[in-house]
C-alpha cells in the first residue's frame, strides 16, 4: 500500500477531542508502570490523556512541585502562565492556574486570551528581569505544550528566571517531587476553584503579543524587508503563532500573508507525516506539504506570490523555510546560511562572540564558523546549553539540527533564551532583502566555498538495558580505528564546547561523522550522521556506525 505521507488528514486519522479531554479528567495514571510516571525530557513532561501519561492529576503535582522548588529557589516574582492550541493545553493551564492561586503566586495570563509561543513567554520573563534590575524579585514562567508532537498529545514546561529551558537538576527536582505527590493521592497540592483562581488577587494579566510584536526592531532589520518589498508567507501551521503572524505585518507594515489562520485542537487540515502521523513538524517536507506546494505553483506558474513562505510548530519554537527555488529548507543548511549572514551583518555584536551548535547538526556549521574566524562551541543535545552565551553575548547564536534556534538582539544583548521559530522564519526575509538572494541560494555558495555534506537520521533497535549502556560509555570503550575508509579522528562522549556528557557517542573522522544516542520513548537508538563524499560514503558510514555501536552495547 502506497504511502499517505504528504497527503491531507482523513477523518480516521484524527482524535477524538472528546475522548481526549475527559480521559484527561477521570483518568488516574498507574505510578507502577514507568510510563505514567512524570518525567521531563530535554522539553518538559509530554504525553497524552489517553495514555494515562498527560492527566490532571499529572499537571497538578507538577505544578505544586515547581512551586516549591521556585519558593526553595527564592523566586518571589510573577510567573508567566501561557499554552498552546493542543487540545489539552487550555485543560492544563486551567489545572496549573488553580494550584498557583491557592499557593498564593502571582501569576500573569495572557491579556487576549490567547495563544503564547514559546519565545513570546522566553521574551516577557527576560524583559520583566531586565527592567526589574539586580537584586529585585525575578519571575519564571510555565508554557503548556507539547511542541509539534500530535493533537492527542500534552506537554508542560518550566522556565526558570534565566528565560531558557530548565536545566537537568531543576527538572529531576521537579519530577521527583510531582511523583512523590502522585505517590501520596496529591495530599500537600493546594488548589482552589478555577473561577476563584481567575479572581485571586494575584492572577493578572500580561500582553504577550504586543510585548513580543513591537520590540522585534531590537533584533531584525525590518526596515530592510519593508523597503525591499519581500513578500512572506506565514503558515502559523494550526499553533501559537496564529495571531502573531498577521500583527507583525500590520504593526510594522510587511508585505506578509498569513497563509493559513485556521486553529483546530484535531489538526484536520494538516498533512500527514513521514510515519502517517498528524505532527507540527514545520522541518518535515511531508508535514509541509502544502505550503511546498503552494510556493512550487505559485513559482511554476510565474506568479510569484511569495519570495519567502515560513511554517511554525503548534509553540513557534521551530521555523520551516520554503524558498522559490529550494523548496523546504534542510534545517541545516539554513543554520549555515543564518549563521554566516549574522556574523558578518551585525556589527553591534561582541566581536569574540562564538557560534553555538548541538553535536548533531551539521559539520559545514565547523567550516563556516572557521570561514568566519570564530570559535564554534559544540554542546549536546537540548536548548538549555545555549543559554548562558545568549545572556551574557558570548554565544550570539545558539542552534539545533531539529530548526531551533535564537539570536542576540542587534546590540547584542539577549532577546530570548529559547528556540524562536518566529524569529528565524523573518530573518529569512531580512537575508532576502539585503542580499537580494533566497537563503537556498546563499547555501549553494557555501557549498562551493565548504563542500556539500549529505546528512541523515536512521534508528536502530535496542533493549532498555543496551540503551542505557549507550548512555554511559566512555571512549576507551571504543576501540576502532577506522570509520568508511577514513581515520577515526576523535571519540566523543563528552560535548568538546563545555564538556558535559552527551548521553551516547561521536566519532568523527576528516570527512564524516556520527552520533549514536538512545531515544528517550521508544526502544531504538538514534545514529545521526553526516559526509562530505556523497551519499553511498553516508550509506557506508550508518553501517559501519550500527556495527561499532552494536558492538559496544550488546
Amino acid at each position: 500500500m502506497a504511502s499517505r505521507a504528504g497527503t491531507v488528514a482523513l477523518p480516521q486519522d484524527l482524535v477524538d477531542i472528546t475522548a481526549l479531554l475527559d480521559a484527561y479528567y477521570d483518568v488516574t495514571p498507574d505510578l507502577s508502570d514507568p510510563a505514567q510516571r512524570v518525567a521531563f525530557g530535554t522539553s518538559g513532561h509530554r504525553g497524552s490523556s489517553l495514555k494515562a501519561s498527560f492527566n490532571e492529576g499529572h499537571i497538578l503535582a507538577i505544578t505544586q512541585a515547581i512551586v516549591e522548588y521556585r519558593a526553595g529557589q527564592g523566586i518571589t516574582g510573577p510567573l508567566f502562565l501561557a499554552k498552546d492550541t493542543h487540545g489539552l493545553s487550555e485543560p492544563a493551564q486551567n489545572s496549573a492556574l488553580e494550584v498557583l492561586a491557592a499557593n498564593g503566586v502571582n501569576v500573569l495570563i495572557d491579556a487576549r486570551h490567547g495563544y503564547t509561543p514559546t519565545p513570546a513567554l522566553s521574551h516577557a520573563i527576560l524583559k520583566y528581569n531586565n527592567e526589574a534590575g539586580p537584586g529585585q524579585p525575578q519571575a519564571d514562567g510555565i508554557v503548556v505544550t507539547p511542541s509539534h508532537n500530535p493533537p492527542a498529545d500534552g506537554g508542560f514546561k518550566y522556565n526558570p528566571p534565566h528565560g531558557g529551558p530548565a536545566d537537568t537538576d531543576a527538572t529531576g527536582w521537579i519530577a521527583n517531587r510531582a511523583n512523590e505527590l502522585l505517590e501520596n493521592g496529591l495530599r500537600g497540592v493546594k488548589r482552589i476553584p478555577l473561577n476563584d483562581a481567575l479572581k485571586a488577587d494575584g492572577t493578572g494579566k500580561f500582553d504577550f503579543l504586543s510585548s513580543y510584536v513591537d520590540d522585534l526592531p531590537s533584533v531584525l532589520d525590518l526596515d530592510a524587508i519593508r523597503t525591499a518589498g519581500v513578500r512572506i508567507g506565514a503558515d502559523p501551521m494550526g499553533g501559537a503563532s496564529v495571531d502573531y503572524w498577521g500583527e507583525i505585518g500590520e504593526r510594522h507594515q510587511l508585505d506578509l500573508t498569513v497563509v493559513n489562520p485556521t486553529v483546530d485542537p484535531q489538526w484536520a487540515f494538516m498533512t500527514l507525516d513521514w510515519d502517517e502521523k498528524i505532527r507540527m513538524d514545520c522541518s518535515s517536507p511531508s508535514a509541509m506539504a502544502s505550503l511546498i506546494k503552494r510556493m512550487s505553483d505559485s513559482a511554476s506558474a510565474g506568479t510569484g506570490a511569495f519570495d519567502v513562505a515560513t511554517g511554525n510548530d503548534a509553540d513557534a519554537d521551530r521555523h520551516g523555510i520554503v524558498t522559490p527555488d529550494g523548496g523546504l529548507m534542510n534545517p541545516n543548511h539554513y543554520l549555515a546560511v543564518a549563521i554566516d549572514y549574522l556574523y558578518r551583518n551585525r556589527t553591534g555584536w561582541n566581536p569574540e562572540s562564538v557560534v553555538g551548535k548541538t553535536l548533531v547538526s551539521s559539520s559545514i556549521i565547523d567550516r563556516v564558523a572557521a570561514g568566519l574566524g570564530r570559535k564554534l562551541v559544540e554542546v549536546p543535545v537540548g536548548f538549555k546549553w545555549f543559554v548562558p552565551g545568549l545572556l551574557s553575548g558570548e554565544g550570539a547564536f545558539g542552534g539545533e539540527e531539529s530548526a531551533g534556534a535564537s539570536f542576540n538582539k542587534r546590540d547584542g544583548s539577549v532577546w530570548t533564551t529559547d528556540k524562536d521559530g518566529i524569529l528565524l522564519a523573518l530573518l529569512a526575509s531580512e537575508i532576502t532583502a539585503v542580499t537580494g538572494k533566497s537563503p537556498s541560494q546563499l547555501y549553494k555558495g557555501l557549498t562551493d566555498q565548504f563542500g556539500a555534506p549529505v546528512y541523515a537520521r536512521i534508528d536502530a533497535a535496542a533493549t532498555r538495558e543496551q540503551k542505557a549502556k549507550l548512555g554511559k560509555l566512555s571512549a576507551a570503550d571504543v576501540t576502532a580505528t577506522t570509520l568508511a575508509g577514513e581515520d577515526i579522528t576523535a571519540k566523543l562522549t563528552e560535548a568538546p564546547g563545555n564538556g558535559a556528557p552527551i548521553g551516547g557517542l561521536k566519532v568523527v573522522t576528516e570527512n564524516a561523522w556520527f552520533a549514536a544516542r538512545p531515544s528517550g520513548t521508544e526502544d531504538v537508538y538514534k545514529i545521526y550522521a553526516e559526509s562530505f563524499k556523497g551519499a553511498d560514503h553516508l550509506k557506508q558510514v550508518q553501517e559501519e556506525a550500527k556495527a561499532l555501536v552494536d558492538g559496544v552495547i550488546s
